[in-house]
């Protein structure tokens, strides 16, 4: 026992039905929560049995006893085969506070209270015996389905499942395994290093709001070949959740994320370009972020990890290019948050950056994009697993990721594409034998719908949830998408900051050999053509009250050649902050900035998916 906190219960989860003979939890060894009799339990009440188990993982329930029946069911129950047990020491930095949020969680999430039946639990033949009720409907129509809280259930049993498995593995088998990428373990939990390269940085390095990192890696990946000058480098930076791995190499084939834009004859051509792409600085695929070992400790750093910024993550590849013996880039690309890194990199280092590519970014975060965020991170926050960021010694805030990337995906895309591709239509989830449903007084009843999900629009937001809720770090996407809401490039922003502006390059960039005196190919006839539509960048009629103090910040920049390209409609970063991108740009006495504005439905993603536009438009640039 420990203190006067104590708890003892037994739990039986499989994946998708809990069939528990005995179920005896206790709370501060007072009377049971709830006891049943060998009965079905469904799937929504294996969300509770689930946080029971992982609360005496994280050692919020500081005792957790099976009693002699359960041991036995566990061991030779059939109906049990599948039921994992994981029982781990408790955290030593659970407090007071955590014991009274964790009651509030299971008073949340528990099933229905059933009445005590004793201290003893007692195998009782009647029906009687307490018990949890069902509830019926006077109708003879099933009752609404509830499809997203049963996956949430079932995923939580194979992680828990999981958990076990890895509790009860010796450590040189479980650091010899590979990754089951079909499996519940987060893929970032054992980054594979084949297939990324890795430079690690051994000497402090300072940051904007906290002391000099220590040490850190970088994963990077590469594409084309280096001339003898080291002068046709591109730096491609990446967006929030993007890893290194924006085309396939030899040793990964599979697809990037930017596998279209990347190649021989393509947007950044590999003919021409040496691409090096990084998993940014606080990123979980390859490169050090809150998952990564802390030296000091020897723990993984979780939230004792320092609040980084955009320049702290630029700071880091440079700190790449130096070791490569980089001394400047023909270009530096991104979209995105990349677009951010992009203009930081110019900012930071403007002799060093030929060229700025800038799609769908912003130099300045505004308050509707802050707001999008912080919904992101509340309800990862929210999810009980979450425990202020240290979860990895037990189960993902999967439940929460699963919600902040729901939110993100409707930043992500835009109305008009919905209502093309999706409408108003519903999922067939009819089977085709069932009977018509009839109401109590007889009449024909239409389709009961789902409560979750049940329009088509809600399939792909499920989908898309699902699809990443244990493919990324939520530490990551917390403290990333906290540099995206602090960067502000404003000249006041980095004074308080106690940033001083480096002086403008003197001078543009020459061209490197390979790209002197080059026709113009189809290609650049085609970028010409199918811009056509693209509107010319007006002089802004009502600037805004901060474009001077954004143009005094950008001042660095005023000789670097600059593509800035908007998308209208982009929900996440509208239009109109390339607009002032652009304008903040000219007003520096910058004679070699490019504004191009898209149209389609894509939304933010048009990056992604508009090559013939995206890329002719890079390509032009470039060359």
């Amino acid at each position: 026992m420990v203190g006067r906190k104590m708890a003892v219960g037994v739990v039986a989860a499989s994946c998708v039905l809990l069939r528990p003979h005995y179920l005896d939890l206790r709370s501060q060894a007072k009377r049971p929560f709830c006891a049943t009799r060998s009965r079905d339990i469904h799937v929504s009440n294996a969300s509770f049995l689930c946080r029971i188990a992982f609360s005496v993982a994280i050692g919020r329930l500081h005792h957790f006893v099976l009693i002699p029946d359960a041991r036995r069911l566990l061991a030779n129950g059939p109906s049990l085969t599948n039921a994992r047990l994981s029982i781990l020491p408790p955290r030593p930095t659970i407090v007071e506070s955590d014991m009274n949020a964790a009651k509030v969680v299971s008073k949340r999430f528990r099933p229905t209270i059933c009445k005590p039946v004793g201290q003893s639990v007692r195998h009782r033949s009647s029906r009687s015996a307490s018990t949890c009720p069902i509830p019926t409907s006077s109708a003879s129509a099933p009752g609404p389905s509830f499809p997203c809280v049963d996956a949430h259930a079932a995923r939580e049993s194979r992680l828990l499942a999981s958990a076990y498995k890895n509790s009860v593995s010796t450590p040189s088998s479980s650091a010899s395994s590979p990754t089951n990428s079909s499996g519940p373990e987060p893929p970032y939990a054992r980054p594979n290093p084949s297939s990324y390269k890795i430079y690690r940085h051994t000497q402090p390095m300072p940051l904007v709001y906290a002391s000099p990192l220590p040490e850190f890696d970088i994963a990077y990946e590469t594409w084309g070949q280096l001339n003898a000058a080291k002068d046709n480098v591109i730096l491609l930076h990446t967006g929030l959740s993007a890893s290194s791995h924006a085309a396939s190499t030899e040793l990964n084939p599979s697809e990037g994320w930017w596998e279209k834009f990347i190649g021989p004859g393509k947007a950044l051509d590999t003919n021409q370009f040496y691409i090096i792409c990084t998993n940014v600085l606080g990123g979980c695929y390859g490169s050090t972020g809150p998952a990564s070992t802390d030296p000091s400790t020897g723990e993984p750093y979780a939230t004792s990890f320092p609040v980084l910024s955009m320049l702290d993550m630029v700071r880091a590849q440079f700190c790449l290019l130096d070791h490569l013996g980089i001394e400047t880039l023909y270009a530096s690309v991104g979209s995105s948050m990349g677009a951010m890194q992009s203009l930081a990199a110019g900012w930071l280092f403007p002799e060093r950056v030929g060229k700025i590519v800038s799609i769908s970014g912003t130099a300045r975060s505004s308050p509707s994009a802050i707001a999008m965020r912080f919904a992101q991170r509340s309800v990862l926050m929210a999810d009980p697993n979450w425990n202020k960021g240290f979860y990895y010694n037990g189960l993902p805030p999967h439940a929460g990721m699963k919600l902040a990337r729901q939110i993100a995906i409707i930043t992500y895309r835009s109305g008009p594409e919905w209502d093309q591709r999706f409408g108003r239509k519903v999922r067939d989830n009819e089977e085709p034998s069932s009977s018509p449903a009839l109401s109590s007084d007889g009449r024909l009843l239409p389709r009961i719908p789902a409560l979750c999900p049940d329009f088509l629009i809600e399939t792909y937001l499920d989908y898309q949830g699902e699809q990443f809720c244990l493919k990324y770090d939520a530490n990551s996407l917390i403290y990333i998408s906290k540099a995206m809401d602090l960067f502000d490039m404003t000249k006041s922003a980095l004074t308080a900051l106690h940033l001083t502006a480096p002086p403008a390059r003197t001078q543009p960039p020459p061209l490197p050999p390979s790209l002197t005196a080059r026709p113009s190919s189809p290609s650049h006839r085609l970028y010409h053509t199918h811009l056509s539509h693209s509107k010319s960048h007006p002089p802004p009629t009502n600037p805004p009250a901060h474009l001077q103090d954004l143009s005094d910040g950008l001042s660095p920049l005023a000789n670097t050649p600059t593509l800035v390209l908007g998308v209208q409609s982009d929900i996440l970063f509208p239009v109109e902050q390339q607009r002032e991108v652009a304008d903040a740009l000219r007003m520096t006495g910058n004679q070699m900035v490019s504004y191009f504005e898209l149209g389609g439905v894509w939304g933010h993603d048009t990056f992604l998916l508009d090559v013939q536009n995206v890329g002719g438009a890079i390509r032009g640039f470039l060359s």
